[in-house]
């Protein structure tokens, strides 16, 4: 009897372990392994890995880099907004501005 609660206690913890390595994780998950993986690279041990993961936990996540294409636009947007055009004149503005190398 106990041995068939070992193996079926065995059996449970292994289906939830597998199935939660499987889920999708959220940001806090990913960034947690990102640090993790950091601090083996540089293997750190004790209170300098402590202290690396504090900092490295607690900083905010890098933003996506703009492309150029969107940095563009919106510069042209504002630039037509600096020089208050509408209608066409935007537009031709507009058009201008972002085939311009």
């Amino acid at each position: 009897m106990k041995l068939t609660r070992i193996v079926l206690v065995s059996v449970v913890s292994t289906v939830l372990v597998t199935g939660y390595a499987g889920a999708a994780q959220n940001p806090q998950q990913v960034k947690m392994k990102t640090c993790n993986a950091e601090a083996n690279q540089k293997a750190l041990k004790g209170d300098a890995r402590k202290t690396f993961m504090q900092t490295c936990l607690s900083s905010a996540p890098a933003a996506a880099p703009a492309n150029s294409q969107q940095e563009k636009m919106k510069s042209c947007n504002e630039e037509a907004s600096a020089k208050a055009l509408k209608g066409s004149d935007r537009k031709s503005f507009m058009k201008t501005c972002l085939s311009a190398k």
